[in-house]
């Protein structure tokens, strides 16, 4: 029996050596992905055919019982490999009721990989995938007749609309270099990854300087302060302390620091200087968001849905409270688009995550229809949506 390996983590000497070892093995290539969601389509261009092994990095004890578990919950049986220099007893605890099923060391021997992939090809009932004691998340499928509508509706809008793409294509083009359509990957149904298209609306740079406006961002609640370090004067009693190569942080503090990262995790800027002349036009009346009847047109999104989100986004929403907005068509228009709340129209990110997760749990076609109605209203309003 084969199986696929796969390793998750960042540190270039742990993954040169990782690949070393894999590279004089006859079990082929081991996959890299620096993160759990970028691990994603990999896991899912095998499971549950090939069994799969992670070689999961460590990092940070909490984020990464919290991102192993949403592994497991996405494939309950996976085999995930603990790459560390050693854990204490209470780490070991929280890592083996996170899902981790074994540990290896960032330089482990050739022999100890060769003797653990025979001893898995013996047992492979570890690796097998009928009859499991915990359910596996059941992945989302869009409604045949939701399907249908979804081709028709983008198919026949691409061909009325395409004098308008010819028009708009030639005002990017002409005011600044770079490409008429931007390409992005996005977060959309089940956590697939996948090519998003919009009519560019923004310099070819916008990327890159995004951190620059970081405080336009509109669903920022409060800075994020660097975490307590060792020279930090405060004193803390009674309390359970992280530690790392460069700081030590009460576990409470660390806690608030992540939760206040988490709801930060959307990003909008209000008056963004990134954007084109044309770009303000065609994100006033949302006509940067056509394209993305392709994605619909190849199943990648739906006309109605939850907004497929950029990964750093994606990546900070795996918690039990946040993951159920997946279970759920990635659409061009949706709900929290057309339920803007205020004078200045904007949604605080709880607002966000809350009206994705009623949509995905009570979605219907009258509710589409609905969506549908205001989103023709939302066209023609000020505050770009």
């Amino acid at each position: 029996m084969k199986v696929k390996t796969i390793y998750i983590g960042k540190q270039q000497v742990y993954i040169q050596h990782f690949e070393q070892l894999f590279h004089t093995e006859s079990e082929g290539r081991l996959d890299l992905a620096e993160n759990h969601v970028a691990a994603l389509n990999l896991i899912n261009d095998y499971y549950p055919k090939v069994p799969v092994i992670i070689f999961y990095e460590q990092d940070t004890v909490k984020i990464d019982c919290e991102r192993i578990q949403f592994l497991h919950k996405k494939f309950t049986h996976l085999y995930i490999i603990l790459i560390t220099k050693g854990l204490n007893s209470e780490e070991k605890l929280s890592y083996i009721k996170s899902g981790v099923n074994d540990t290896a060391a960032p330089d482990v021997k050739l022999q100890i990989i060769r003797d653990f992939l025979d001893w898995i090809n013996e047992h492979n009932s570890l690796l097998n995938h009928p009859h499991v004691e915990k359910e596996d998340l059941v992945p989302f499928v869009i409604p045949k007749l939701k399907r249908l509508f979804d081709i028709t509706v983008s198919l026949l809008t691409l061909i009325f609309l395409s004098p308008l793409f010819l028009i708009i294509s030639l005002a990017i083009r002409i005011e600044s270099k770079g490409p008429i359509i931007y390409k992005s990957k996005r977060v959309g149904s089940n956590y697939k990854i996948f090519d998003f298209w919009k009519f560019r609306s923004m310099y070819v740079d916008a990327d890159k300087r995004l951190k620059e406006y970081e405080a336009l961002n509109q669903y920022k609640t409060m800075p994020i302060e660097n975490p307590i370090s060792t020279s930090n004067e405060k004193t803390y009693h009674n309390q359970t302390f992280l530690v790392s190569d460069d700081e030590i942080i009460p576990e409470e503090e660390y806690i608030k620091h992540k939760r206040i990262e988490t709801e930060n995790a959307f990003k909008k800027l209000e008056d963004d200087p990134r954007i084109t002349k044309v770009g303000h036009f065609i994100r006033k009346y949302s006509i940067d968001e056509l394209p993305q009847l392709i994605n619909i047109l190849k199943g990648d999104m739906s006309i109605v849905g939850n907004r497929p989100l950029p990964l750093y986004e994606a990546e900070a929403l795996t918690g039990d409270e946040s993951i159920e907005r997946f279970l759920a068509p990635a659409g061009l228009t949706g709900l929290w688009q057309v339920e803007k709340r205020g004078d200045s129209g904007s949604l605080s990110a709880k607002e966000r995550k809350d009206l994705d997760i009623y949509y995905a749990r009570n979605y219907s076609p009258l509710m589409d229809f609905r969506i549908i109605l205001k989103t023709f209203k939302a066209f023609i309003q000020k505050e770009d949506v």
